[in-house]
């Protein structure tokens, strides 16, 4: 009996690069499913002022961003449900995608499921989790207006976020453990002329203390080897991602984690699609995750023309 195929194109991860290929799978014509397991956003979400986004002038917050592309991918008729992907299955030409609320067929597949911040590993910072300790200065910042903040890292997100709790509160001090930023010169020098933001290179967090709520940090120069106590009442961590790469482990990974994928976003798997943070490249910003998004969909259609011999003559 022949498998009656439900979609043309799934896309598991409703981020820019999830709602891109939406929006182009869409409007061209194919049957698009958004499969999401905690709503449209991603990481965009926490952007306070989404400034660097070609067109969108003056910025505007991350959540009315997405905001407008999901309504744009929904108005050329793409289809989004919130549920858990328990397993992605090919059989012949069909992917077969089980969730915890059904069954899905298709054609094609897209992984834009992102990334998803990385700890830092030192001591109490599990334990002072929603204590104190963060991984979004948007969400808990305005919890501790004029307290003393810690932020660590030293690339966009990081300079970024100083910024921004530097708004509420002047005692913001930034700790990187190498001599420069990794950030954008822009965003960079944001920070260091920023007289609310103490920047401290070459120093590492070793401890995060604190009973029931963080007190203080332990620091340590990576160069002298001077250990000091600072008081703290928060803790903001952006020291990179970690891909959410479960649902596909068993592609080909960089270095770092990362899916590899050729320039049509495609995997070694035929019909499946990677996009946005998850996928092995030098830069990832809204901009090309949203480019990486377009260019899935769009190799998608061209598979899926292939497969059901409907090629453009």
């Amino acid at each position: 009996m022949e498998t009656t195929v439900t979609h043309d194109l799934i896309i598991i991860g409703a981020g820019p690069a999830g709602l891109a290929a939406a929006q182009y799978g869409a409007r061209a014509e194919l049957n698009v499913l958004v499969i999401e397991n905690a709503g449209a956003g991603g990481q965009v979400q926490n952007i306070v002022t989404l400034e660097n986004y070609p067109g969108v002038f003056p910025g505007v917050p991350g959540t009315d961003f997405i905001k407008t592309m999901k309504e744009q991918a929904e108005h050329f008729g793409a289809h989004f449900t919130t549920e858990t992907i328990q397993s992605i299955d090919k059989k012949g030409e069909v992917f077969h995608i089980t969730t915890t609320k059904a069954s899905y067929t298709s054609y094609t597949v897209l992984i834009a499921t992102g990334a998803e911040h990385r700890r830092l590993g030192a001591k109490g910072e599990r334990e002072l989790e929603g204590a104190g300790v963060s991984y979004c200065a948007t969400c808990d910042g305005p919890f501790f207006k004029n307290r003393n903040i810690i932020v660590v890292g030293g690339g966009d997100a990081a300079c970024d976020e100083a910024t921004y709790l530097s708004t509420l509160s002047p005692h913001v001090t930034l700790v990187h453990r190498k001599g420069q930023f990794r950030a954008q010169k822009a965003v960079a020098e944001r920070v260091l002329n920023n007289p609310g933001i103490t920047v401290l290179f070459n120093t590492t967090v070793e401890e995060i203390k604190g009973a029931g709520r963080v007190q203080s940090v332990i620091l340590k120069n990576t160069e002298t080897g001077t250990v000091t106590e600072q008081s703290a009442d928060a803790v903001f961590i952006f020291v990179g991602m970690l891909p959410r790469t479960d649902l596909v482990d068993m592609l080909p990974k960089d270095e770092n984690g990362y899916i590899k994928t050729d320039d049509t976003m495609a995997t070694l798997v035929p019909g499946m699609y990677c996009a946005g943070d998850l996928r092995s490249k030098s830069f990832r910003q809204v901009v090309t995750a949203v480019a990486d998004g377009a260019i899935a969909a769009n190799s998608a259609g061209q598979y899926i023309r292939k497969i059901k011999h409907d090629e453009y003559r």
